[in-house]
C-alpha cells in the first residue's frame, strides 16, 4: 500500500488527518485547492473569497466526478442535482496553508509542504459539536476525494467514486472503534 493509499488517522474521535504525497509544485497543487473550476474535479466547485473571513460556496455535484456511476439512496442528492454548503475562510497563507468551515460544525485545514519536486498535503477535518457521529463519513469522504485529486494531478484514469467510499466508510468505522476516546 503506497502512503497515498493509506487511512487517515483519528488524532482524536472527533479528528481525522490524512497525509498524501502529490505532484508539486506548490502553486499547482494550491489552484486544485481554491480555483474553483479545478476543486470540482476532485471535490466540490463554488466561489472563494480569497482572505481570511471569506466566503465560500462548496458546490457539490458528483455526477461530474463519478458521471457513470449509482451513488448510494441517500447520496443521490450529492450526485445530482447537488447542493451548496457555505462555508467561511479561517485561514489564508497561500500557498501552505487553506482552513474553512465545513458543514455546520466543523472545520477542514489543508497544510502544503513543498518536498523536492512533490508536495506533501495534510489534511485535518475536526468537528466541533454535533456532528461527531459523522466523522467516519468525513474521513472516508476526504479519503475517496484526494484519491481523486491525485488521479486529476497524475492523468490518470479516476478509480471509481461511490464503491470507494462505502468500502472507506466501513473501515473508518473499524478504526474510530479502536480508536482511544480523550
Amino acid at each position: 500500500m503506497s502512503t497515498n493509499d493509506q487511512h487517515g488517522k483519528f488524532t482524536t474521535p472527533a479528528e481525522v488527518r490524512l497525509v498524501r504525497t502529490l505532484p508539486g509544485p506548490i502553486e499547482r497543487i494550491w489552484d486544485y485547492l481554491v480555483d474553483p473550476e479545478k476543486r470540482a474535479r476532485w471535490f466540490a466547485g463554488g466561489p472563494m473569497e480569497p482572505k481570511k473571513g471569506g466566503k465560500l460556496e462548496l458546490f457539490f455535484q458528483h455526477k461530474n466526478i463519478a458521471p457513470n456511476e449509482t451513488p448510494p439512496e441517500k447520496m443521490k442528492h450529492v450526485q445530482d442535482p447537488g447542493f451548496t454548503m457555505p462555508a467561511t475562510v479561517l485561514r489564508w497563507e497561500p500557498p501552505h496553508v487553506l482552513s474553512y468551515t465545513f458543514d455546520e460544525d466543523s472545520d477542514v485545514t489543508f497544510e502544503l509542504t513543498p518536498q523536492g519536486t512533490k508536495v506533501v498535503l495534510v489534511l485535518t477535518h475536526r468537528s466541533r459539536g454535533p456532528d461527531l457521529p459523522f466523522i467516519t463519513g468525513y474521513a472516508s469522504g476526504w479519503h475517496t476525494h484526494l484519491a481523486q485529486l491525485i488521479a486529476q494531478l497524475e492523468g490518470a484514469e479516476r478509480p471509481p467514486f461511490w464503491p470507494m467510499h462505502a468500502k472507506l466508510k466501513a473501515e473508518y468505522e473499524v478504526l474510530l472503534a479502536a480508536t482511544p476516546m480523550v
